[in-house]
């Protein structure tokens, strides 16, 4: 999961394996293990690749498709918990108890 989303977003973010390298202070040849996949970076790494490309740790290692938890857009996430509880128009969740679903739903994702 790593190798596809580090390049990914490496050349999303227009940068050369040699200057994603030079920005985390590594060797062009760790990126290039990486993004194959032969290699994996330690958490230092994953840390540093994670804050430039402003995702989450989580979101480089395939744990989550979020790939920022800052990100989260209240109404998104009311949306999908209407969906995911089976809510199709014809019974309403109260708004409130929506509402504080989202918020807890958020500060969780937060402070992973």
């Amino acid at each position: 999961m790593l190798p596809e989303k580090l390049k990914t977003l490496r050349t999303e973010a227009g940068l050369t394996q040699k200057e994603l390298a030079k920005i985390i202070q590594t060797s062009q040849q760790n990126i290039a293990y990486w993004e194959k996949g032969s290699r994996n970076p330690k958490h230092k790494s994953i840390e540093k690749l994670a804050n430039v490309f402003n995702v989450s740790t989580d979101y480089l290692l395939g744990n989550t498709d979020l790939k920022n938890p800052n990100d989260l857009d209240i109404e998104k996430v009311k949306q999908s918990l209407k969906k995911s509880l089976g809510y199709n128009g014809t019974s309403d969740i109260p708004e409130d108890e929506l509402e504080s679903m989202a918020q807890a739903f958020i500060e969780h994702f937060k402070n992973q």
